[in-house]
């Protein structure tokens, strides 16, 4: 870009406007410089100014002439139409285009920064250990390996050689705050880098980090924020005296309400509010609203923290090296204590305060109850709640990423190989403890917890609905596909092409990935052949687009494993009885959920209505408000797809028969 120097006439109206400089010789300016719109400035060492003009929106409705008034400025590059006034000390930065900055402390560059990368964090472990560094490319994925893969060493090094290599790139003497950004009103920001359009009011401090703002998506940080070692994403926003100290905020996450996070991640269209959080590793959609909640050393996604839950790493002897897991969907109820360690399968519910360590990883849908002299387990009894049917469906919705870099990769189906082979695996297990439990028992212990003997039977019946609701539900996605118009054609469809797919899956921070995906992955890493940060984003990516693939592999594979033969082997007998298996069990489940539904218009569900009335007035106020039950458009919904599915399994099977 082409610069002079000024000349002795725009140095004499600048010296008339009461402007002064070290050396107006390294004052470098565009050629269409025009020095009427500077005053009171104070330069110092090297200073590159563009062409001010016209007016910026400095706020909603508040024009002002661009310029520079009342101000220091030191080693900065000041771009075209920028507004600049009333700031104490702007020291080595680049100030893109249509940039706004008023009223502000100090914004300064001190020494060489990486701007919040490669910041090591002590997550979910407050012992160490598990540390994690991070950058503006991070992803809840990329964290999660690093995280949770430590025994896997040649991994770490290599995962932390890219990251390392990465933030040395970041590495800079000067910070960028880039274009159409607005600061105002902000006491104090160091070592700081802002990318476009993010808008900053109010703030206090921010030292040492990242604003990766963008237009399609900007960033808004507010009142009173104090944020040291950091990276906070697009589309967040983070205000209302919140304070961060060591913490990564993903893409479109809500942070605030006097919120204080130190060492955590935490990741996309997650919202933290009014808490705490220590050691966190937040992925996707984890909720925390409630004041007296502590979130300590504990490993979410897709997760809602009741009011005062409490994740209790204390009765330690060598350190708080205490850590717990709840794995997506999860609940905590009001006022909830858990003792780490402690693991939860996913969708659970956690009631009470638990005193004992308890693992339920392979029995998801659970409800988990503290009693007088023990907690107790229920299992799969979640699976039929109306809850778990309306968050599932809620959260793509809730998806706020604007960004079209979406960093985090997040599948949302309720029912997945991940979440399926648990229900197959929590089957087997309840068999096994009813068929070794005695009538006189009451309970049956299970890894910390007691489940009610007569619950075995129930519950493992209710795994089985899901199971057989989901294979039906594939096979039939694939039927609706499918070209095929013999049923020679259709088996060899079913036959997986490869291997991919097949054995253990993980829920990898929000994505759903075969074991032997990330064990291949993992080796890639490893071997070298991934060698930066964008190349492994590139696999992960890859990973996550063969979902469907892989996920039918595995239903395929393990229809055959449940039919005990060889896909080559299937009849259309045996096909036709798992989409009437799906009708039923489908069937099944919608009018369990119904009738959860239901009991949210009982007539407990009335108290508080009508309440200067009687009960006629009681009941109308509450239709008023509420709404009738059989209106209930979520009521209709489950109802139409107990229709739905009746009609497309009785053609399905038609097809078929007709092969």
């Amino acid at each position: 870009m082409h610069y002079r120097n000024l000349t002795d006439q725009e140095i004499s109206l600048l010296e008339k406007n009461r402007c002064a400089a070290e050396d107006w010789s390294r004052i470098q300016v565009k050629p269409e410089f025009d020095p009427q719109w500077l005053h009171q400035v104070y330069f110092a060492g090297e200073v590159h100014l563009g062409v001010f003009s016209g007016k910026v929106e400095v706020e909603k409705g508040l024009k002002k002439s661009s310029g520079i008034y009342r101000s220091y400025i030191e080693d900065c590059t000041i771009g075209d139409g920028a507004y600049i006034a009333d700031v104490n000390n702007l020291i080595a930065y680049h100030i893109g285009e249509d940039v706004a900055i008023e009223n502000v402390g100090t914004m300064l560059v001190n020494r060489e920064s990486t701007f919040g990368n490669g910041i090591e964090l002590e997550v979910l472990n407050e012992g160490g250990g598990r540390e994690l560094p991070i950058c503006d490319k991070l992803s809840s994925q990329i964290a999660y390996l690093i995280v949770n893969y430590r025994h896997d060493k040649k991994l770490i090094e290599e995962l932390i050689r890219i990251i390392h290599n990465y933030v040395e790139s970041k590495r800079s003497n000067r910070g960028r705050i880039e274009k159409g950004v607005r600061i105002v009103d902000t006491t104090a920001i160091k070592n700081v880098n802002i990318g476009s359009y993010a808008k900053i009011h109010g703030t206090q401090l921010l030292e040492e980090g990242s604003v990766m703002s963008c237009e399609a998506d900007p960033v808004e940080i507010g009142e009173g924020v104090i944020a040291k070692g950091f990276i906070i994403h697009s589309g967040s926003k983070v205000e209302s005296s919140a304070i961060l100290e060591n913490t990564f905020v993903g893409q479109s996450v809500d942070v605030g309400r006097q919120f204080s996070a130190e060492n955590s991640v935490i990741f996309a269209n997650s919202e933290a509010f009014h808490s705490e959080a220590v050691s966190l590793y937040g992925g996707p959609y984890t909720i925390s609203h409630h004041k007296s909640t502590l979130l300590i050393a504990g490993q979410y996604s897709f997760y809602n923290a009741g009011s005062g839950s409490n994740k209790s790493n204390h009765l330690y002897k060598l350190g708080p090296v205490h850590q717990g897991i709840l794995e997506r969907g999860s609940k905590t109820g009001s006022f909830s204590y858990m003792m780490w360690p402690c693991h939860v399968g996913p969708f659970s519910v956690v009631l009470g305060k638990h005193k004992t360590n308890f693992d339920t990883a392979d029995l998801p849908f659970s409800y988990i109850d503290a009693k007088s002299d023990r907690s107790e387990l229920i299992p799969a009894l979640n699976l039929f709640t109306v809850g778990t049917l309306r968050d599932s469906r809620k959260w793509p919705d809730r998806d706020k990423r604007r960004d079209p870099n979406k960093l985090d990769l997040i599948h949302f189906d309720l029912f997945s190989p991940f979440i399926v082979q648990k229900m197959v695996n929590g089957s087997k297990i309840l068999k096994r403890l009813k068929d070794n439990a005695s009538r006189e028992q009451r309970y049956v212990p299970y890894k910390g917890l007691h489940i009610p003997r007569l619950m075995l039977r129930t519950a493992q019946k209710y795994y089985e609905i899901g199971i057989k609701s989901y294979l039906g539900s594939e096979l039939a996605s694939h039927l609706d596909k499918t070209q095929a118009t013999t049923f020679d054609e259709l088996k060899q469809e079913l036959i997986p092409r490869d291997a991919n797919g097949k054995g253990r899956w993980v829920d990898v921070s929000g994505m759903f990935a075969s074991q032997e995906d990330i064990n291949r992955l993992c080796e890639n890493v490893k071997e070298g052949s991934v060698a930066s940060i964008d190349d492994l984003l590139g696999e992960l990516r890859k990973i996550y687009d063969s979902y469907p693939a892989s996920s039918r592999a595995w239903c395929c594979d393990l229809i055959a494993e449940r039919l005990g033969i060889q896909l080559k082997d299937i009849t259309k007998d045996h096909l036709i009885a798992i989409i009437e298996d799906w009708k039923v069990n489908a069937e099944k489940m919608n009018n369990m959920i119904i009738k959860d539904a239901q009991n949210e218009f009982s007539e407990s569900s009335k108290i508080g209505f009508g309440i200067d009335g009687d009960q006629e007035t009681r009941d109308k106020d509450f239709e008023a408000v509420r709404g009738g039950f059989e209106a209930n458009a979520f009521v209709q919904g489950l109802k139409n797809e107990i229709e739905e599915i009746g009609q497309k399994a009785d053609a399905l099977i038609d097809k078929l028969e007709s092969m």
